[in-house]
């Protein structure tokens, strides 16, 4: 069996949340230690912390974090709350956020109600933050044996943005299920696309790749077509940030582009994702609106276009339905009809 890299992008560290800095990637890999929910949400914001499981992870942590120095229960109530508030407001569009708030403040909400000491409060909320944690992890390794399923040796994988360990609590959703294939001895290619405003592909994919050992070639985004019709692309394996009951997707911008020319080239659309990214209330996803100098410049570096060039950045954009083959989570792979398959995973 072949030997894959152990990333662990966010960890609770003796009473602190710890986190791999990933704008720093792939140049320096540096590790960040706060008890500060303030700093812990402006790295989420800054997409040191990035990814949407791995979002809901450091979310988890937070939680346990704002009640980890209380003794009185009312001081302890206002924190856990002021948290939950402060974190929700830091990216819209990726739901495991959201539910990973609501399953901590559910949990803490119990705990109150039970008149449990604040000892234990504090304790119940670090082991179910640590749940979450484990959770995520195993559920990745779950839709990486229900992913390999669909990839023979020999394929070519087009993948888009980072959907890795550093997206998760540690293993990957689309590219767990790569590293899976790998790992069981199928020989793959991937195509990975840099993936613009950030080139977190370009960034933070090739650099697990790089680390996995996995043959793999990088492109920017506008070679994808080029990629689908002269280097036998197999399949388009990605994650996503959410994705609606009636198999809706919403994932990093460029996916909606991806996913026609997918369907142009009649090559099979794969997305996969943990059910905790499965919106089952959801009727319209907000669209996260970056800013603008992500666009005019290089990662803050150098400037590419006229100082106040009017920008779109969007940081997400919506796949419909019609164009994806099939989801892929830790409950096995939904097939159309969407509205029946995962409303039974749900």
């Amino acid at each position: 069996m072949r030997e894959l890299a152990d990333i662990t992008p966010v960890k609770w560290d003796n009473g602190k949340i710890a986190w791999i800095n990933q704008t720093r990637l792939p140049w320096e890999e540096e590790w960040k230690v706060s008890e500060s929910i303030e700093e812990l949400a402006s790295a989420i914001e800054s997409l040191e912390i990035r990814g949407a499981p791995a979002i809901g992870v450091a979310a988890a942590y937070g939680i346990a974090l704002s009640a980890a120095n209380q003794s009185e229960a009312g001081s302890m109530k206002d924190n856990v709350l002021a948290c939950y508030g402060r974190l929700r407001k830091t990216r819209p569009t990726a739901v495991n956020l959201f539910w990973a708030l609501d399953r901590m403040l559910s949990k803490f909400r119990s705990l109150e109600a039970s008149d449990a000491p604040a000892v234990e409060i504090r304790e119940k909320l670090l082991k179910e933050a640590m749940a979450i944690h484990s959770e995520d992890i195993g559920a990745n390794k779950q839709m990486g044996r229900y992913g390999n399923g669909l990839i023979k040796d020999g394929d070519t994988i087009l993948t888009h943005c980072n959907a890795g360990a550093l997206a998760t609590g540690g293993w990957g959703t689309s590219y767990g299920i790569i590293r899976t294939a790998w790992q069981s001895g199928k020989d793959i290619r991937v195509i990975a696309t840099h993936t613009a405003p950030l080139y977190q592909g370009a960034r933070l994919t090739m650099w697990e790749l790089k680390r996995d050992g996995i043959p793999a070639k990088l492109i920017t985004d506008n070679m994808a077509a080029y990629a689908m019709k002269d280097e036998n692309v197999s399949m388009v394996l990605l994650g996503a940030d959410r994705i609606l009951l009636n198999g809706t997707v919403a994932n990093k911008i460029g996916t909606y582009g991806l996913a026609i020319l997918a369907k142009h080239h009649k090559i099979p659309f794969y997305v996969a994702a943990p059910t905790s990214t499965i919106d089952p209330k959801g009727r319209k996803i907000p669209i996260e609106q970056r800013k603008p100098d992500e666009v005019r410049n290089i990662l803050g570096k150098l400037q590419i276009t006229v100082r106040d060039a009017d920008v779109l950045n969007p940081a997400f954009d919506i796949t419909p339905s019609r164009l994806v083959s099939a989801i892929i989570t830790e409950k096995g792979i939904a097939t159309k009809p969407y509205m029946e398959s995962l409303a039974a995973m749900k």
